[in-house]
């Protein structure tokens, strides 16, 4: 697998061309936060989810009346990306329509992805560029999985705490397509003790509510200030008894339950114009313990 490695004094991130996906977040004082990706419970380990986001029904979306199979998540974290800038802190691998992606999704566009330090905190920035002569649907949004538990927190308790102090709706999904009904808020005053039974429904989704900000560890000891731009989605995710939890911005959704293949129908699909971008990404900063 092709790596490329970026630091600075703080930490060490590795990034693979495959997925344009970050493999690794090292500190100085050699503790790893993202998840190791064990097959036992999911290889991923923070993928890009373009263009679409969760799953469509029967695998299929359909485009200016077409149709077209596409399987949970999009086709951009099993593609390789080519390396375009390659910094001692900053990396931008590239995505361009293929003759493997028309087949799949008609249009011609280029997905950037950057990855950058800052201190203690790394950014990841996706930008689309629509390069067809049509307005351009997707989905995009990202997965990264952090260690629950944070190094050196084992069997503490851990929140995540909602910078807007928020009690968004719960939505839950049904064979990977959101069930249109709103569940009463797991949040209280935007704060959310995690356990492993809150995912044993699968993903936790608040299609809005959930802000710009949180954050996720323990009280008093590691914990991880995360943030997203342009991104008006999120869930969560595990797998009960792993020990990972991804924090997932996205912008548009799974299908719903009953609805729609249309990729422009989706709930919250972008419609991005010819010679447009749409920029969005994260930024997970370790807080000092």
């Amino acid at each position: 697998m092709q790596l490329t490695r970026i630091a600075n004094d703080d930490i060490t991130v590795d990034v693979a061309a495959l997925g344009a996906e970050m493999q690794s977040i090292q500190t100085r004082d050699g503790r790893h936060w993202l998840w190791h990706g064990d097959a036992t419970f999911w290889t991923g380990r923070s993928p890009i989810l373009f263009p679409m986001v969760g799953r469509a029904p029967n695998d299929t979306i359909s485009i200016g009346g077409q149709r077209y199979q596409m399987s949970q998540h999009g086709f951009a974290r099993r593609s390789n990306f080519t390396l375009v800038v390659e910094e001692s802190d900053r990396c931008v691998y590239r995505l361009e329509a293929s003759e493997a992606s028309r087949a799949m999704y008609p249009f011609d566009f280029q997905l950037d992805v950057e990855h950058r330090l800052d201190g203690r905190a790394v950014s990841v920035t996706a930008e689309v560029t629509n390069r067809d002569h049509r307005v351009m649907p997707y989905g995009i949004g990202f997965h990264p999985a952090f260690a629950w538990p944070l190094p050196g927190a084992a069997g503490q308790t851990h929140f995540v705490t909602l910078d807007n102090g928020g009690e968004p709706d719960l939505y839950r999904l049904s064979r990977g397509l959101v069930r249109p009904e709103a569940l009463a808020s797991p949040f209280v005053a935007g704060r959310l003790e995690l356990e492993h039974r809150l995912f044993e429904d699968d993903a936790m989704v608040f299609r809005d509510g959930a802000g710009a900000g949180l954050r996720f560890g323990t009280d008093t000891g590691p914990a991880l200030r995360f943030s997203w731009e342009n991104l008006p989605n999120f869930a969560f995710w595990s797998k009960p008894g792993a020990g990972y939890i991804c924090l997932e911005p996205w912008h548009g959704t799974a299908a719903e339950v009953g609805g729609s293949d249309d990729l422009a129908e989706r709930p919250y699909s972008e419609l991005l114009g010819p010679g447009a971008t749409g920029r969005y990404g994260f930024r997970a900063e370790i807080l000092p313990d």
